[in-house]
């Protein structure tokens, strides 16, 4: 059993015949492919020597990372859409809608920590409700 090259086909699945729009690029689609899990098989394998890891830990562990940062960066979204967008917010609907949450969960999603910290990276204060609130 070859650990690691069932976790990189598992993550950079080979295109089949027929899922690749237009049909013409399904031989440049599964070279890609197959260059992706080449490039991941060689990384996890350094990973796994240098570390003295197993490789499905790493794999887990990777991926529990990247879904953290997914989250993140979606807080961050939403804290922009509502609060730094001008007076009107993007609607809860839209971003509900593209985010995969109900609108309540859209006005719970982000803190005033991730407020802050848009606010750090755009270099401006909200404009939202909140920074309204606030400063009532």
């Amino acid at each position: 059993m070859d650990v690691i090259g069932d976790i990189t086909a598992i993550r950079n699945p080979l295109p089949r015949p027929g899922e690749v729009t237009p049909a013409d690029c399904y031989p440049d689609a599964y070279d890609q492919a197959e260059r992706a899990r080449a490039e991941d098989t060689a990384d996890l394998q350094a990973q796994c020597e240098a570390l003295e890891e197993d490789p499905l830990v790493l794999a887990l562990g990777g991926a529990r990372a990247r879904k953290e940062a997914a989250d993140r960066e979606i807080r961050l979204l939403l804290a922009y859409g509502r609060e730094f967008h001008g007076r009107r917010p993007y609607p809860l609907e839209d971003l509900a809608a593209a985010s995969g949450m109900s609108f309540s969960g859209v006005r719970t999603a982000y803190t005033d920590t991730d407020v802050e910290t848009v606010a750090r990276f755009l270099d401006r204060a909200p404009d939202g409700r909140r920074a309204q609130a606030s400063s009532s």
